[in-house]
């Protein structure tokens, strides 16, 4: 299989009918970005080999990457695809692909619909955690045709993720909107810092309608709030306090309970562009 000459969005593909959908929202991500897709299914060959018959699961694995093939190109019927069946555990198997994807993408395990404690080992959870790229969870069900929400708090990640929110909404042609949230107990002048950020990634995507927004709150009840009407949430993996590990509090909300997809933005880097 020759490689792309774009580094790809990869999709892991699992045996839930809810994956299905995952990988048409990453079919739609990839075709925004003008990037191929890659369907990723890790293979289980020591399950596989005590079967009866090895070659069965081996089908079975090759028929479900036919079905995400179709799935993908009902929503996107011109975008390049490849597929790749490899052995191993999925969430180590798309940390290696992050090496050199533009994305990596995986459905959520149904967090978003689960009201109580998500583990931390969940595998959307090790994913956004750990992937030296952007990471989209996927939900089972397709997002509103809303703007593109993103979370800023005037840390130097979030600069960098309010430009991506913006490329992803010019690739989308829809509208941006940055929230800016401040708890109550907080001191705050800090509504121009919001607006010249938005300002200064505008000039960079004159195309794109952007509001900005300061919300007083906390920050990832604001944010979750505002991701029931977006099409897709944008959101730094740590934001302005690293120490509280690889996924702040802020993202690990989004990523568990937003109903929208969520983009949490790590690892960026421009050599990935060609």
């Amino acid at each position: 299989m020759a490689a792309p000459t774009r580094s790809p969005v990869v999709v892991g593909v699992g045996w839930s009918e809810e994956d299905l959908q995952v990988v048409r929202t990453a079919a739609g991500e990839a075709a925004a970005h003008d990037r191929p897709l890659h369907l990723l299914h890790a293979f289980n060959w020591a399950a596989a080999l005590a079967e009866p018959s090895a070659g069965g699961p081996r089908a079975a694995a090759e028929e479900l990457l036919e079905r995400a093939g179709q799935a993908a190109a009902e929503v996107e019927p011109t975008l390049p695809v490849t597929d790749e069946i490899v052995e191993g555990a999925p969430v180590e198997a798309l940390i290696r692909a992050a090496e050199s994807a533009f994305l990596v993408a995986l459905g959520d395990g149904g967090m978003a619909n689960c009201t109580g404690c998500v583990p931390t080992d969940a595998p959307a959870v090790q994913l956004a955690a750990r992937a030296d790229c952007p990471v989209l969870v996927g939900r089972a069900e397709p997002p509103p045709q809303g703007p593109v929400l993103v979370g800023v708090d005037g840390s130097e990640s979030s600069d960098a993720t309010l430009g991506y929110a913006f490329d992803c909404a010019e690739q989308r042609g829809a509208r941006l909107v940055a929230i800016r949230v401040v708890e109550p107990h907080r001191h705050d002048d800090g509504d121009d810092l919001l607006a010249e950020a938005v300002a200064r990634h505008g000039r960079q995507h004159p195309t794109v309608a952007a509001e900005c927004h300061t919300v007083r709150g906390e920050p990832g009840t604001v944010l979750l709030e505002q991701s029931r009407s977006a099409q897709v949430a944008v959101v730094g993996a740590r934001g302005e306090e690293p120490w509280r590990g690889m996924l702040g509090p802020v993202s690990q909300t989004l990523l568990y309970h937003s109903p929208a997809p969520v983009i949490v933005v790590r690892g960026l880097d421009t050599e990935k562009g060609t």
